[in-house]
């Protein structure tokens, strides 16, 4: 039985040669799926795509031991090895070794040793010019009887993002959906909540990939309306087992998929209710790990494994440690549909926190592995002032929830934070978003109930600051000022010194600065009158300026708003508590679906 293939670099996908294989100067790519080698040339597979991580196989598969099918013609010595990582020091084992004469081209069957944990991978070297490699696979010996039928549906939500979703679409049918050599060519269904109405569904929709047009509620009310749909197809014998929740802007691995179709229909009876995640590489650094699950950590963030360079062997023995894990993001997320019922759908908190509360309300278990991953593009690259609004909001939300020690004091502590911040940064209007999604959520989940979220959406956009061209902005754009403060450190007694003269804010200011959009210092900002926050990826910034009447007026605002908290907050916590039911339940979201 085919466990896992060996992957080479796509076009289209990822080219980044050290994720697949690493080659020595003797050994040649002939094209997508043939390798030449020179005499002594060398081809290792300890890698992110191409080693197999065995210690989770084993854990949470019927899996127990594993081989190796390759296609070869030459001569080679084949080495079969183990790695595994504790603390900081890798051991290397070489478990097996055998030379093949291949006149033809042929297959070679090896076995591994059984083995407990780490990585299995293997060593080619050549050992006459002109030997080939056309590839292979890491086999089990199962029958096909102990497999369980499994059948995924893939759920997209996209708004206004077609190149993306026309993308992904070809890859899925080229090498999936349409593919007669794929082992799950009848096992995946795709359904596509196309909240912006954009997409042409006479130019998309196969037999198997549905296309619906869904009223713009964000990621959560798209995300929903593909649940619902799915369970509708069910209840018409489709048989879905699992459902892929899946971003739009997203590039896809196929064999990601079939990796997680392997884990689901090998997958032990104690596992049945597990999410399978993906991890999130980055579009521009295809080798750079963003995250691979996460800890919500009452609203403070932990992104597990973020920062690997996963063309390093130590980074993928890294990412086989697994870690205390809360949740995993919707940019890949498998998830059985006995977790998907008709009183278990997710919140309507229209984006940030849905991918959340649902993960904290309904992972058991997250099966993390090496090759099970999609690259979006980084979030440095996406800054949107309106999301301060749902940041919080929706963090109040889900600690309502999920953080039952979360309190008032707490969340006091924290406006006051979050308002200071953005007056160092004279970012005044992000102080509005701040307070109003606080108050909002005072409001109550009745207010929520009532709330059409996607006229909602447009005035919380209106109130953000919005990029433009440098061109039209009321203040000139000099890169190496730009770069000086992506360059700008400080010293720790300068740091106190800042810190303790209110950043400079009452102090007379003199200079403009070009600062990043996301994640300036606020250093950048000290004693300065003007400044332009610049985003480099997209050429378009904007600009905001020191003044003492706005600082009045937030503080003013913060004030009246921490009373209310004082007041309301543990009143509302407890009543989206009680009431939290109605909103995960079919018959709200069928109401809150609905066109007007």
């Amino acid at each position: 039985m085919n466990l896992q293939s060996i992957m080479w670099p796509k076009v289209g996908v990822c080219t980044c040669q050290e994720l697949y294989f690493r080659l020595n100067e003797k050994v040649y790519l002939m094209d997508q799926k043939t390798m030449l080698f020179g005499n002594h040339g060398v081809a290792w597979f300890d890698t992110y795509f191409n080693g197999i991580s065995i210690g989770k196989w084993r854990k949470y598969t019927k899996v127990q031991q594993v081989g190796i099918k390759l296609i070869l013609q030459g001569e080679f010595k084949i080495t079969l090895y183990q790695k595994i990582k504790t603390h900081h020091i890798i051991t290397e084992q070489a478990l097996k070794e055998e030379q093949v004469i291949l006149k033809e081209r042929g297959e070679i069957q090896l076995q591994f040793p059984e083995t407990l944990k780490g990585m299995l991978f293997f060593r080619l070297e050549g050992l006459k010019a002109c030997s080939t490699f056309y590839g292979g696979e890491y086999t089990v010996s199962l029958a096909e009887k102990e497999r369980k039928p499994v059948k995924i549906g893939i759920v997209i939500c996209t708004f206004k993002r077609e190149e993306f979703i026309k993308k992904n679409i070809e890859i899925l049918k080229q090498y999936l959906l349409e593919n007669s050599e794929s082992e799950i060519v009848n096992q995946l269904e795709v359904f596509i909540s196309d909240n912006g109405k954009t997409l042409l569904k006479e130019e998309l929709e196969t037999e198997r990939i549905h296309i619906f047009s869904n009223k713009n509620v964000g990621g959560s009310g798209g995300f929903t309306r593909g649940l619902i749909e799915v369970l509708k197809q069910n209840q018409q014998g489709k048989g879905i087992t699992h459902i892929l929740l899946m971003d739009d802007d997203i590039v896809i691995a196929p064999e990601s998929i079939m990796k997680t179709w392997q884990i689901t229909s090998l997958i032990k009876e104690e596992y049945r209710e597990a999410f399978i995640g993906g991890a999130m590489l980055r579009l521009d650094q295809p080798s750079i790990q963003v995250e691979a699950g996460a800890s919500w950590n009452g609203g403070k963030l932990i992104s597990l494994k973020s920062g690997l360079d996963l063309r390093y062997v130590e980074s993928c023995l890294y990412n086989e440690v697994e870690e205390f894990v809360e949740f995993h993001a919707w940019w890949y997320c498998c998830v059985p549909i006995e977790i998907v019922r008709e009183d278990n759908l997710p919140l309507p908190l229209f984006i940030r926190g849905d991918d959340v509360e649902y993960g904290l309300r309904n992972m058991k278990q997250l099966i993390l592995m090496n090759g099970i991953c999609v690259w979006h593009e980084p979030f440095e690259h996406k800054y949107s002032s309106f999301l301060n609004y749902y940041i919080i909001r929706n963090q109040l939300i889900d600690n309502s929830f999920h953080c039952s020690q979360y309190g008032k004091k707490e969340l006091k502590k924290e406006v006051f934070r979050r308002v200071t911040e953005e007056v160092f940064f004279y970012r005044y209007r992000n102080v509005d978003l701040i307070l109003r999604g606080v108050e909002d959520f005072l409001k109550g989940p009745e207010w929520l109930l009532c709330t059409d979220g996607e006229m909602l959406h447009k005035e919380i956009m209106a109130m953000g600051y919005r990029a433009e061209p440098i061109e039209k902005l009321a203040m000139p754009f000099y890169y190496p000022e730009y770069d000086k403060s992506m360059n700008q450190k400080e010293s720790k007694l300068e740091r106190i010194i800042r810190r303790l003269r209110f950043n400079g804010y009452f102090e007379r200011a003199k200079e403009e600065r070009i600062v990043p959009m996301v994640n300036p210092r606020f250093c950048n900002v000290w004693k300065a009158k003007r400044v332009m926050y610049y985003d480099a990826a997209t050429e378009r910034g904007f600009v905001c300026k020191k003044s003492i009447k706005e600082i009045i007026k937030v503080y003013q605002k913060m004030f009246f708003c921490i009373r209310k908290i004082e007041k309301m907050y543990s009143i509302r916590k407890k009543e989206f508590l009680e009431i939290g039911k109605v909103f995960r339940t079919k018959s709200f979201w069928e109401k809150y679906l609905k066109e007007n």
